[in-house]
């Protein structure tokens, strides 16, 4: 099995899968699996993904938010104000690990806050790590289109920022976001059953 790390194409040792394997939870069988998906977005064998290819995916193509799903995949773990032009086979297993469900399966990279941290940087559009109006806004509009007027947009904008905004500073801060957020199962939310086998 081929396995990408950084461009370089390797093949996958079992020391990689098991490493793999601790880190996000995902056994043997599923990271072959997620390989599988990895190539087959991966047209052009590049041994990366680009955003263009994650449009493939038919979830992500029809959901309003996919644009933003797409660029929270982009996240550099390092600097999170800079994003990633690309991402390898790793990267791709450790997002989608965010996605594991917590229920007696809970690791350190499908946590609760892992999976707030991920839904914030739908919202953070801008990267700057809060979520302004603007940025609430253009989340908001992705998810309704033009099914609602103008004015009625910015009335919710502003009525989730005043429940949300705790210190109001006019900005939703990380734990601000967590704090509104805490009665939301993300587990039956933000939960992807990947097959055991």
């Amino acid at each position: 099995l081929l396995a990408i790390m950084g461009n370089v194409n390797t093949f996958l040792k079992a020391e990689d899968y098991k490493l793999l394997e601790e880190e996000t939870g995902f056994t043997e069988s599923q990271i072959r699996r997620l390989y599988s998906r990895f190539a087959n977005l991966d047209k052009r064998s590049k041994g990366y993904l680009e955003r263009q290819d994650l449009m493939l995916i038919p979830e992500l193509a029809v959901n309003p938010l996919g644009s933003r799903i797409i660029e929270a995949f982009f996240t550099n773990e390092r600097c999170p104000t800079e994003p990633l032009d690309t991402i390898n086979f790793k990267q791709f297993v450790r997002v989608l690990a965010t996605f594991r469900s917590i229920k007696g399966h809970e690791h350190a990279l499908n946590t609760r806050d892992k999976k707030m941290e991920f839904i914030f940087r739908v919202y953070d559009s801008d990267r700057d790590g809060q979520i302004s109006k603007e940025d609430l806004k253009h989340v908001l509009s992705c998810m309704v289109g033009m099914n609602i007027p103008e004015q009625q947009l910015k009335s919710i904008v502003r009525r989730v920022m005043k429940e949300s905004d705790i210190d109001q500073d006019n900005k939703i801060s990380f734990e601000e976001f967590k704090t509104a957020l805490e009665e939301i199962d993300l587990d039956e939310k933000m939960s992807i059953r990947f097959l055991h086998t």
